[in-house]
């Protein structure tokens, strides 16, 4: 069946929300019905709705774990905890550093840390908790899951209203997933994260995002960082190199 004929039979009787589910290759699909705002404005632009989608998986890729994930995540999860809502986070490769979540707004009343080792084990614990849509948002690591497996996910988010946020390696992006959403997060110069939106139910995105990321408790604590010198750069103890000197004749004493 053709695009077009499907678009028309979308708007016969029997199908409802079907039409509301296409989009051109060309723009954004409807928002989705749930919409967390990311905290990052030039990152909410790039994506339908302007923000993680609820009722859907979202795959965050990364270079090295626990290295940029809950910088990325925590102005959403945020919103999620001041809203009432839990976040639970489901097999974290290095414990959760609770101040830092605190320091970054999150409430440690509706914080829940499940660990689980085995892949089975990390599976089945989201699953439960997607199907049973028992939290504001799942945060798991799931470095083994293969895409049987977020196909599974995906048809349970459908039914959930929390987020569905799942960090995964970066090798991940060359593999098939149902995730409507997945991004690319890596540590930049200075306290940048840089992203890339791999997947959107939109247009393709080009280039890198670049989103200030300097934890809040530091911003007192660090001086700020030097703009780049490119005609003069620095050295190895960050002092700039002095800029090049005509030969001069040498002086000779008497």
């Amino acid at each position: 069946m053709s695009v077009l004929a499907l678009r028309s039979s979308a708007r016969a009787p029997g199908l409802p929300g079907v039409d509301a589910a296409l989009w051109r290759a060309t723009e954004y699909a409807a928002a989705p019905a749930a919409v967390v705002p990311t905290g990052w404005a030039a990152l909410d632009a790039q994506l339908p709705g302007g923000g993680w989608p609820g009722r859907a998986v979202c795959e965050v890729l990364l270079a090295q774990p626990a290295s940029v994930e809950w910088r990325l995540l925590a102005p959403a999860l945020q919103q999620v905890t001041a809203a009432g809502g839990c976040v639970v986070a489901v097999a974290p490769p290095q414990p959760p550093y609770l101040p830092g979540l605190i320091h970054a707004g999150l409430d440690e009343r509706r914080f829940v840390w499940v660990r689980a080792d085995a892949p089975a084990q990390q599976l089945w614990a989201v699953e439960q908790l997607v199907k049973a849509d028992a939290a504001g948002a799942v945060v798991a690591w799931l470095p083994q899951a293969r895409p049987e497996h977020l196909r599974r996910l995906q048809v349970c988010a459908q039914a959930c209203t929390g987020l569905v946020l799942l960090c995964r390696p970066q090798a991940a992006q060359h593999e098939a997933s149902a995730a409507p959403l997945r991004v690319h997060a890596a540590p930049g110069p200075g306290w940048d994260l840089l992203l890339r939106v791999l997947k959107r139910r939109g247009p393709t995105h080009e280039g890198v995002l670049h989103l200030p990321a300097l934890p809040g408790g530091l911003q007192g604590l660090l001086p700020p960082a030097p703009p780049p010198n490119r005609e003069h750069p620095a050295d190895a103890l960050g002092r700039a190199a002095p800029a090049h000197q005509p030969d001069q004749p040498r002086q000779h004493a008497a």
